[in-house]
């Protein structure tokens, strides 16, 4: 009994942990536009998707309901080895979401959580314990659909906008206004996304509890503690950036326009909050994603970089297997070497987080630098030293040379008077 609880203890540290890798990895789906449109300042961004996260968390339980009570048969799992193949499939979850991140990639947390899960539950109890109606129906078609779906509605939106505004044609900043719009668009991602992606983790941790018996199969409710942790673990991790993905996002895939970032934060906004309530575990990642790329082919001479396109679509289709195997290879280990077993993963998950972190220090990306240049691939060049003034240091540098340039004239004119 007493080693059951410390599994336990573990699998729901190890859910938090994931889900705190969630906030900074899925940051970029509610801010990464508006910062490259200069509508939010950084830190004023992921503060605010941070508290909206939180909120977010508290609005629903459906998904959560999904992943505790639909994808994972409980009936064909012994109490014994479950909780140890929750351990081994958050594993998988993680390694993936840390090596994305380093990378740059938008890839999907909930799809590295569904991966590493559904690849730990195979080598431990089977096939038969995965629900593959379920797993098909709420998980695979809405991963098709809904990139697809939101970059219509995006490159729609874009079209009637830049229509709808055609008189500012030719005019630098006369689509401005669009900016104010993003902050409201962008605000809804954020709370759409702690109800969808927090859901995820408390649907992780009421299955463990499920399992052992600490509650009840007939409630798969997530508990109070359980929503205000998960809650509170994604709203940190928000807040933490992940500024790497917000580059890719704000400035990889496309030059992002107020009017465009308007268009795209509303279709990612529509999309994951029509999922949500239908109970779909929807990455949105992928939505954001195809919703900026749909933005991006809206507006008329936009250039969509397509090899930074490719690169996202190959970290979507590796997601899956590539969480499923490592949760698979962890789950191995359990069930070869039990107790020691999990220790084993334990360690040599702590040791693959700190080597990405430390791997990643070699060439930080921040607030201060996430929206420098980009080559064609996507990744970012050389941060210069000084970096590029921002729009109101132009207008500051602007008004200063036209002073400058009053001054002289005055002089002549007083000369002149004189002579």
């Amino acid at each position: 009994m007493e080693t059951a609880a410390l599994i336990i203890v573990l699998v729901i540290v190890l859910a938090l942990f994931f889900d705190f890798t969630n906030g900074f990895h899925d940051t970029a789906n509610a801010m990464a536009t508006p910062i490259a449109t200069g509508a939010l300042k950084p830190k004023v961004a992921v503060l605010l998707a941070a508290v909206l996260n939180l909120v977010g968390a508290f609005l629903s339980t459906e998904v959560a309901k999904t992943i505790s009570g639909g994808m994972i048969r409980e009936d064909e799992l012994s109490a014994a080895i479950f909780p140890a193949i929750i351990f081994a499939g958050l594993i998988g979850a993680i390694s993936w979401n840390m090596l994305t991140w380093l990378l740059g990639l938008p890839s999907s947390s909930s799809h590295a959580l569904f991966g590493g899960l559904i690849g730990a539950t195979i080598v431990g109890a089977g096939f038969a314990a995965i629900d593959l109606g379920v797993v098909m129906s709420k998980v695979i078609l809405p991963a098709l659909i809904a990139p697809l779906t939101a970059g219509v509605i995006a490159f729609a939106t874009t079209k009637i906008a830049y229509a709808v505004t055609r008189r500012h044609d030719g005019k630098p900043d006369g689509r401005d206004g669009f900016r104010w719009g993003q902050i409201f668009t962008s605000s809804l991602v954020a709370l759409a996304h702690g109800t969808n992606d927090a859901q995820k983790t408390m649907g992780v941790i009421t299955l463990a509890l499920i399992t052992v018996g600490w509650q009840s199969s007939a409630n798969p409710d997530p508990q109070l503690w359980v929503i205000v942790a998960c809650a509170v673990t994604i709203a940190l991790g928000t807040y933490m950036g992940g500024w790497r993905i917000i580059r890719t996002l704000g400035k990889g895939l496309t030059d992002v326009k107020p009017a465009q970032g308007f268009a795209a934060e509303s279709s990612t906004a529509s999309t994951i909050l029509a999922s949500s309530a239908l109970g779909f575990a929807l990455s949105t990642t992928q939505v954001a994603s195809g919703s900026v790329i749909g933005s991006g082919l809206g507006r008329r001479g936009s250039i969509v970089r397509w090899r930074t396109v490719g690169r996202i679509m190959v970290g979507w289709l590796l997601t899956l297997p590539a969480a499923g195997a490592v949760g698979a290879v962890a789950a191995y280990v359990v069930v070869l070497l039990g107790t020691w077993g999990i220790l084993i993963d334990a360690v040599a998950a702590g040791v693959v987080v700190l080597a990405i972190y430390l791997r990643s220090r070699r060439n930080a990306v921040n607030a201060a630098n996430a929206m420098s240049e980009v080559a064609d691939s996507g990744a970012a060049v050389k941060v210069p030293r000084n970096p590029p003034p921002t729009r109101r240091q132009r207008r500051r540098l602007e008004q200063a040379e036209q002073a400058s340039e009053e001054v002289p004239r005055e002089r002549t004119g007083t000369k002149g008077e004189r002579s």
